[in-house]
Order: structure tokens, then C-alpha cells, then sequence
């Protein structure tokens, strides 16, 4: 008796593992995990859309002052002069900072950097700073 249980365990054994090496798996997808991806793939846009318009790049010192006058005075001669560059003008304590422009790269900045020494003789140079890039122009380009 002991015998044929031990030999129909065996069987069993046997016919288990035969059956799990055949390497073969159904698997059952539900549709709405192909709607849950797609979802999250337009949030994941979204989410990140702000990020990719920003980048590492150079922008054109023009003024460095503590006069707010001559601050507003040198943005709207940029307006007028440049219409082309957008003009960032920022204040730290306890100066006005006047900044143009979003260059990718150094040499694109030191094409204007004549011009604008004709109107501010002073002070005028390139910095490393964080520029806006319009993701859609760049795209379109490449």
C-alpha cells in the first residue's frame, strides 16, 4: 500500500511538471488598460509641456543700474531699436537688471552685440542664463 501511494505521488509529480514545461501562458487583457495608458500619456504631456520650454542658453546683459529710470528708458529703447528681442528687466536689490534676447548659442548673441554698443556703451554683455524655447518652432525645424 505504501508502495502505490509512493508511485501515484510520483505519477502526479510527474505529470505536473510536464504540464508547467511547456513554456506556454494565456494571458487576459482587459481593453481599458490600453485607455489607462493613453490617459496617462496626455497627462504625462501636459505635466511636462512647461519644462521642455525652458533651456540652458545666453542672453545679452544691457543695463546694470540702481536707477529705475534709466531702467524703463533702456527697455523701451529696446522695444524701439530691436523689436526682435524680447527684453527681461529684473530687479535685485538694489539694482535693475535689463536682459534681451534668447540665444541658444554664444555666437547668435555676439552678432548684436555692436548694435547695441551704439546705444548703451557701457556695460553690454553676454551671460549664461535660463531662455524660453518654443518647443513647436524647434520641432519644426528639425
Amino acid at each position: 500500500m505504501k508502495l502505490f501511494c509512493g508511485i501515484l505521488i510520483m505519477m502526479m509529480a510527474y505529470t505536473a511538471s510536464a504540464q508547467s514545461d511547456t513554456g506556454s501562458v494565456v494571458v487576459h487583457k482587459d481593453a481599458r488598460i490600453d485607455l489607462l495608458v493613453k490617459k496617462q500619456i496626455e497627462i504625462n504631456e501636459y505635466t511636462t509641456r512647461n519644462a521642455r520650454r525652458s533651456a540652458p542658453g545666453y542672453r545679452i546683459l544691457v543695463i546694470n543700474t540702481n536707477d529705475r529710470n534709466k531702467a524703463f528708458t533702456a527697455k523701451n529703447t529696446i522695444y524701439q531699436q530691436f523689436p526682435e528681442l524680447k527684453a527681461y528687466l529684473m530687479y535685485q536689490s538694489p539694482f535693475y537688471k535689463l536682459k534681451v534676447g534668447n540665444f541658444k548659442e554664444r555666437s547668435e548673441a555676439e552678432e548684436y552685440i555692436t548694435a547695441l554698443k551704439a546705444y548703451f556703451p557701457t556695460g553690454v554683455n553676454i551671460v549664461r542664463d535660463v531662455i524660453e524655447v518654443n518647443p513647436d518652432k524647434s520641432t519644426e525645424q528639425e
